[in-house]
Protein backbone atom coordinates (compact mmCIF):
# COMPACT_ATOMS: atom_id res chain seq x y z
CA UNK A 1 0.00 0.00 0.00
CA UNK A 2 1.17 3.87 -0.35
CA UNK A 3 0.06 7.20 1.53
CA UNK A 4 -2.21 9.33 0.26
CA UNK A 5 -0.80 12.66 -1.70
CA UNK A 6 0.17 15.31 0.90
CA UNK A 7 3.04 18.47 0.84
CA UNK A 8 6.40 17.97 2.31
CA UNK A 9 8.49 20.56 4.27
CA UNK A 10 11.81 20.32 5.65
CA UNK A 11 12.25 23.10 8.12
CA UNK A 12 15.68 23.66 9.34
CA UNK A 13 14.84 25.58 12.54
CA UNK A 14 12.41 24.95 15.17
CA UNK A 15 10.85 28.52 15.38
CA UNK A 16 10.05 27.88 11.34
CA UNK A 17 8.31 24.14 12.72
CA UNK A 18 6.24 26.12 15.05
CA UNK A 19 5.20 28.85 12.32
CA UNK A 20 4.05 26.30 10.33
CA UNK A 21 2.17 24.31 12.93
CA UNK A 22 0.25 27.57 14.07
CA UNK A 23 -0.57 27.93 10.24
CA UNK A 24 -1.51 24.55 9.85
CA UNK A 25 -2.67 22.81 12.73
CA UNK A 26 -4.65 19.34 12.52
CA UNK A 27 -3.76 19.41 8.39
CA UNK A 28 0.04 18.93 9.39
CA UNK A 29 1.68 15.83 11.06
CA UNK A 30 5.35 15.47 12.32
CA UNK A 31 8.04 12.82 11.23
CA UNK A 32 9.96 12.24 13.77
CA UNK A 33 11.91 8.50 12.93
CA UNK A 34 8.67 7.47 11.60
CA UNK A 35 8.20 4.41 13.03
CA UNK A 36 4.56 4.72 13.76
CA UNK A 37 4.01 7.96 11.53
CA UNK A 38 4.87 5.72 7.93
CA UNK A 39 3.24 2.76 8.54
CA UNK A 40 -0.11 4.69 9.43
CA UNK A 41 0.05 6.65 6.57
CA UNK A 42 0.86 3.81 4.05
CA UNK A 43 -2.35 2.11 5.52
CA UNK A 44 -3.79 5.19 5.29
CA UNK A 45 -4.84 5.15 8.64
CA UNK A 46 -3.44 9.04 8.94
CA UNK A 47 -3.95 10.68 6.00
CA UNK A 48 -1.67 13.91 6.85
CA UNK A 49 -2.00 17.05 4.07
CA UNK A 50 1.02 18.37 4.89
CA UNK A 51 4.02 16.37 6.71
CA UNK A 52 6.73 18.16 8.66
CA UNK A 53 10.17 16.69 8.82
CA UNK A 54 12.10 17.16 11.88
CA UNK A 55 15.16 15.56 10.94
CA UNK A 56 16.99 18.77 9.68
CA UNK A 57 16.21 20.65 13.14
CA UNK A 58 19.40 21.06 15.11
CA UNK A 59 19.09 21.00 19.13
CA UNK A 60 16.25 18.78 19.86
CA UNK A 61 18.80 15.55 19.80
CA UNK A 62 20.90 16.30 23.03
CA UNK A 63 21.08 14.63 25.82
CA UNK A 64 22.14 15.86 29.75
CA UNK A 65 22.70 15.63 33.08
CA UNK A 66 22.95 18.48 35.52
CA UNK A 67 21.15 20.02 38.60
CA UNK A 68 19.57 16.80 39.79
CA UNK A 69 17.68 16.70 35.97
CA UNK A 70 18.06 14.18 32.96
CA UNK A 71 16.92 16.09 29.75
CA UNK A 72 16.51 14.45 26.69
CA UNK A 73 15.55 16.05 23.11
CA UNK A 74 12.58 14.88 21.70
CA UNK A 75 14.71 13.97 18.32
CA UNK A 76 17.29 11.50 20.54
CA UNK A 77 16.85 8.11 18.57
CA UNK A 78 15.96 5.44 21.18
CA UNK A 79 18.91 3.79 20.12
CA UNK A 80 21.49 6.55 21.60
CA UNK A 81 19.55 6.76 25.12
CA UNK A 82 20.32 3.20 25.35
CA UNK A 83 23.97 3.73 24.68
CA UNK A 84 24.37 7.14 26.29
CA UNK A 85 25.83 7.06 29.59
CA UNK A 86 24.01 9.96 30.73
CA UNK A 87 20.70 7.60 30.79
CA UNK A 88 22.70 4.64 32.36
CA UNK A 89 24.35 6.19 35.51
CA UNK A 90 21.11 9.47 35.91
CA UNK A 91 18.04 7.26 34.44
CA UNK A 92 18.70 3.62 34.83
CA UNK A 93 15.02 3.05 34.54
CA UNK A 94 15.09 4.49 30.85
CA UNK A 95 18.19 2.39 30.51
CA UNK A 96 16.23 -1.04 31.54
CA UNK A 97 13.34 -0.26 29.38
CA UNK A 98 14.87 0.62 25.70
CA UNK A 99 15.67 -2.68 25.04
CA UNK A 100 12.43 -3.74 25.30
CA UNK A 101 11.13 -1.97 22.24
CA UNK A 102 11.22 -3.46 19.01
CA UNK A 103 14.37 -4.43 17.63
CA UNK A 104 17.73 -2.45 17.64
CA UNK A 105 16.71 -1.75 13.90
CA UNK A 106 13.63 0.20 15.24
CA UNK A 107 15.29 1.57 17.79
CA UNK A 108 18.03 2.95 15.53
CA UNK A 109 15.33 5.10 13.80
CA UNK A 110 12.47 5.85 16.42
CA UNK A 111 13.01 8.90 18.45
CA UNK A 112 12.32 8.80 22.44
CA UNK A 113 9.74 12.22 21.85
CA UNK A 114 8.45 10.11 19.00
CA UNK A 115 7.33 6.93 20.76
CA UNK A 116 5.78 9.50 23.66
CA UNK A 117 3.49 11.95 21.70
CA UNK A 118 2.57 8.48 19.89
CA UNK A 119 1.31 7.34 23.27
CA UNK A 120 0.11 3.75 21.92
CA UNK A 121 -1.23 1.97 25.57
CA UNK A 122 1.11 -0.77 25.25
CA UNK A 123 4.62 1.29 24.78
CA UNK A 124 7.09 1.08 27.33
CA UNK A 125 8.53 4.77 27.28
CA UNK A 126 5.13 6.08 28.61
CA UNK A 127 5.74 3.45 31.03
CA UNK A 128 8.80 5.23 32.22
CA UNK A 129 7.69 8.65 32.56
CA UNK A 130 4.74 8.21 34.71
CA UNK A 131 6.57 6.10 36.89
CA UNK A 132 9.59 8.87 37.22
CA UNK A 133 6.79 11.95 37.12
CA UNK A 134 8.93 13.62 34.60
CA UNK A 135 8.00 16.30 32.54
CA UNK A 136 7.27 16.75 29.31
CA UNK A 137 8.11 20.26 27.77
CA UNK A 138 6.08 20.97 24.51
CA UNK A 139 6.21 24.26 22.26
CA UNK A 140 4.38 26.62 20.28
CA UNK A 141 4.84 29.36 18.75
CA UNK A 142 2.50 31.51 21.60
CA UNK A 143 5.92 29.23 24.52
CA UNK A 144 6.71 26.22 26.41
CA UNK A 145 4.66 24.65 29.20
CA UNK A 146 5.89 21.65 31.18
CA UNK A 147 3.23 19.02 31.25
CA UNK A 148 3.20 15.71 34.19
CA UNK A 149 2.52 12.44 32.72
CA UNK A 150 -1.12 12.23 34.07
CA UNK A 151 -2.32 15.30 32.18
CA UNK A 152 -0.04 14.48 28.85
CA UNK A 153 -1.59 10.88 28.29
CA UNK A 154 -5.43 11.36 27.62
CA UNK A 155 -6.43 8.09 25.95
CA UNK A 156 -5.44 5.71 23.39
CA UNK A 157 -3.10 7.04 21.32
CA UNK A 158 -4.33 10.70 22.44
CA UNK A 159 -2.27 12.71 23.88
CA UNK A 160 -3.23 16.31 25.73
CA UNK A 161 -1.07 18.05 22.69
CA UNK A 162 -2.71 21.09 21.24
CA UNK A 163 -2.88 21.30 17.26
CA UNK A 164 0.06 23.69 17.12
CA UNK A 165 2.61 22.14 20.12
CA UNK A 166 4.71 19.88 19.36
CA UNK A 167 6.90 17.49 22.17
CA UNK A 168 10.58 18.86 22.42
CA UNK A 169 12.03 18.08 25.83
CA UNK A 170 11.39 15.13 28.32
CA UNK A 171 13.16 15.78 31.71
CA UNK A 172 13.28 13.29 34.66
CA UNK A 173 14.89 13.18 37.98
CA UNK A 174 18.01 12.02 38.23
CA UNK A 175 18.81 8.67 40.44
CA UNK A 176 20.17 8.92 44.03
CA UNK A 177 22.13 6.63 45.53
CA UNK A 178 19.16 5.28 47.06
CA UNK A 179 17.17 4.73 44.10
CA UNK A 180 16.67 1.37 42.82
CA UNK A 181 14.67 0.78 39.78
CA UNK A 182 13.46 -2.42 37.24
CA UNK A 183 11.28 -2.65 34.23
CA UNK A 184 9.58 -5.63 33.84
CA UNK A 185 7.52 -6.83 30.64
CA UNK A 186 5.72 -9.70 29.13
CA UNK A 187 5.11 -9.94 25.14
CA UNK A 188 4.36 -12.79 22.72
CA UNK A 189 7.63 -12.59 21.02
CA UNK A 190 10.27 -10.45 22.16
CA UNK A 191 9.74 -7.22 20.19
CA UNK A 192 6.52 -7.36 20.41
CA UNK A 193 4.45 -4.62 22.20
CA UNK A 194 3.83 -6.26 25.59
CA UNK A 195 0.47 -7.41 27.16
CA UNK A 196 1.55 -5.64 30.14
CA UNK A 197 4.55 -3.89 31.41
CA UNK A 198 5.56 -2.91 34.97
CA UNK A 199 8.01 0.39 35.35
CA UNK A 200 8.85 0.50 39.42
CA UNK A 201 10.90 2.89 41.00
CA UNK A 202 11.56 2.75 44.99
CA UNK A 203 13.74 4.83 47.33
CA UNK A 204 15.56 2.26 49.72
CA UNK A 205 18.02 3.06 52.73
CA UNK A 206 20.15 0.85 54.20
CA UNK A 207 17.73 -1.37 56.33
CA UNK A 208 15.92 -1.75 53.33
CA UNK A 209 13.07 0.37 54.34
CA UNK A 210 11.28 2.11 51.42
CA UNK A 211 11.38 6.21 51.94
CA UNK A 212 9.16 6.79 48.29
CA UNK A 213 7.34 3.93 45.66
CA UNK A 214 6.32 4.70 42.09
CA UNK A 215 5.05 1.80 40.31
CA UNK A 216 3.49 2.35 36.32
CA UNK A 217 1.66 -0.70 34.30
CA UNK A 218 1.01 -0.37 30.81
CA UNK A 219 -0.91 -2.66 28.71
CA UNK A 220 -4.33 -2.36 31.10
CA UNK A 221 -6.13 0.73 30.07
CA UNK A 222 -5.87 3.85 27.54
CA UNK A 223 -2.40 4.92 29.03
CA UNK A 224 0.16 4.61 32.06
CA UNK A 225 -1.81 3.60 35.05
CA UNK A 226 -0.07 4.29 38.34
CA UNK A 227 -0.58 1.91 40.99
CA UNK A 228 -1.01 3.87 43.96
CA UNK A 229 -1.94 1.16 45.92
CA UNK A 230 0.93 -0.78 45.61
CA UNK A 231 3.05 1.87 46.01
CA UNK A 232 1.11 2.82 49.56
CA UNK A 233 1.80 -1.25 50.42
CA UNK A 234 5.78 -0.35 49.90
CA UNK A 235 6.21 3.25 51.27
CA UNK A 236 7.60 3.37 55.22
CA UNK A 237 7.55 -0.30 55.08
CA UNK A 238 10.75 -3.00 55.19
CA UNK A 239 10.68 -4.38 52.11
CA UNK A 240 10.07 -8.34 52.62
CA UNK A 241 8.78 -10.62 50.49
CA UNK A 242 5.62 -10.29 51.94
CA UNK A 243 5.54 -6.87 51.76
CA UNK A 244 6.58 -7.40 47.89
CA UNK A 245 3.57 -10.02 47.27
CA UNK A 246 0.76 -7.69 49.33
CA UNK A 247 2.14 -5.08 46.55
CA UNK A 248 1.79 -7.18 43.84
CA UNK A 249 -1.91 -7.87 44.36
CA UNK A 250 -2.96 -4.77 45.06
CA UNK A 251 -1.86 -3.64 41.70
CA UNK A 252 -3.46 -6.59 40.26
CA UNK A 253 -6.88 -5.37 41.97
CA UNK A 254 -6.09 -1.87 41.55
CA UNK A 255 -5.78 -2.02 37.27
CA UNK A 256 -9.22 -2.47 35.61
CA UNK A 257 -7.67 -3.88 32.52
CA UNK A 258 -10.21 -4.94 29.32
CA UNK A 259 -10.97 -8.02 27.51
CA UNK A 260 -9.39 -8.39 24.00
CA UNK A 261 -8.08 -10.63 21.00
CA UNK A 262 -4.60 -10.83 22.98
CA UNK A 263 -5.30 -11.55 26.85
CA UNK A 264 -8.08 -11.37 28.78
CA UNK A 265 -9.00 -9.45 31.93
CA UNK A 266 -8.56 -12.05 34.42
CA UNK A 267 -4.78 -13.28 32.49
CA UNK A 268 -3.69 -9.12 32.42
CA UNK A 269 -4.31 -8.82 36.08
CA UNK A 270 -2.24 -12.05 36.57
CA UNK A 271 0.66 -10.81 34.69
CA UNK A 272 0.59 -7.40 36.40
CA UNK A 273 0.87 -9.12 39.58
CA UNK A 274 3.65 -11.55 38.43
CA UNK A 275 5.59 -8.49 37.15
CA UNK A 276 5.25 -6.15 39.46
CA UNK A 277 7.04 -8.36 42.34
CA UNK A 278 9.72 -9.71 39.52
CA UNK A 279 10.09 -5.69 38.86
CA UNK A 280 10.35 -5.12 42.65
CA UNK A 281 13.04 -8.00 43.40
CA UNK A 282 15.20 -6.71 40.21
CA UNK A 283 15.36 -3.71 41.77
CA UNK A 284 16.36 -4.96 45.72
CA UNK A 285 18.52 -7.08 43.52
CA UNK A 286 17.40 -10.65 43.64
Amino acid sequence: MKPASFDYLAPRTLDEVLARLADLGDDAKLLAGGQSLVPAMNMRLARPRVLIDLGRVPGLDGIRAADGTVALGALVRQRAAERADAVRRSAPLLAQALPFIGHPTIRNRGTIGGSLAHADPAAELPAVVAALDGDLVVASARGRRAVKPSEFFVSYLTTSLRPDEMLVEIRLPAATASTRTAFAEFALRHGDFALVAVALSLEVDETRTCRAARVAVVGVGPGPVRAVQAERCLAGRVVTDAVIREAAESAAREIDPADDLHATRHYRRKLCAVLVEDAARQALGG
